[in-house]
Parts: C-alpha cells; structure tokens; sequence
C-alpha cells in the first residue's frame, strides 16, 4: 500500500478500533507568565482574530507573543502614566496635602493610559 503524503512527511497513524488517527500533537512552547494585558489580548484573539490565534497556538509561539505583548503593554502604560504625571504637575507633595485629589487625578491618568495601550496594543 502507498504512503500517503502525511506519512511520507513523517506523520504516523495511530489505531483505535477499525479506525486510523492521525498522530498529531501541538509543538510543546516554554510556559511564561502572562499579566493581565496578555490576557485581555488573547481573549481578543480568541474571539475576533481567529485565524491569527490558530496559527500562533499550532505554531507553538502563542505563549511567547501573549509574554511579549504583556510586557509592551506593561511598558508603555508606565511611560504613559509617568508623563501625565509630569504633565499635570502629580508630585509626592501634593500627595501629602490632598490625597482625596491625588488619587482622583492618579485614577483618572491610569484610566486614560489603559485606554490609549488598549487601542494601540491590545485590541489592533
């Protein structure tokens, strides 16, 4: 009986019952933490890039791009964060004096650097 072309490229055939299976197992991929940008961006994956999730998953890279775009985002929220900081004039001091205000300004900047690594990173 001929090969067929799995076989002929190095694939086998397992047998259950009158049945032949195909032997395929995805490539095993180093295990990384993913954070919580990571996350969000492979639930968007999952539901509107498909294909791309598919290819990264059979590929064995899905773990390593979700790490790499995990730690994008963490950086540039950061930077994001620092900046309008800077900007608006956030200091230690201000801190100490008002705090209500301080954590009023400081959660307003968090939710408009989520935002921007949201469009630029996560969901693109």
């Amino acid at each position: 009986m001929a090969k067929s072309l799995f076989e002929e490229l190095g694939g086998g055939y397992e047998r259950q019952g009158d049945y032949l299976i195909p032997c395929i197992a995805l490539p095993v991929e180093e295990e990384q933490l993913i954070g919580i940008w990571g996350q969000r961006h492979l639930d968007y994956l999952k539901h509107y890039r498909k294909v791309t999730y598919t290819n990264l998953l059979t590929s064995g890279k899905l773990n390593a791009y979700l790490a790499d775009i995990d730690r994008q985002a963490q950086e540039r929220s950061y930077r994001l964060i620092e900046g309008m900081k800077q900007a608006q004039g956030i200091t230690e001091r201000l801190k100490e004096e008002k705090a209500l205000e301080w954590t009023g300004r400081l959660n307003n900047i968090r939710a408009c650097a989520r935002e921007i690594v949201e469009s630029e990173i996560i969901y693109r």
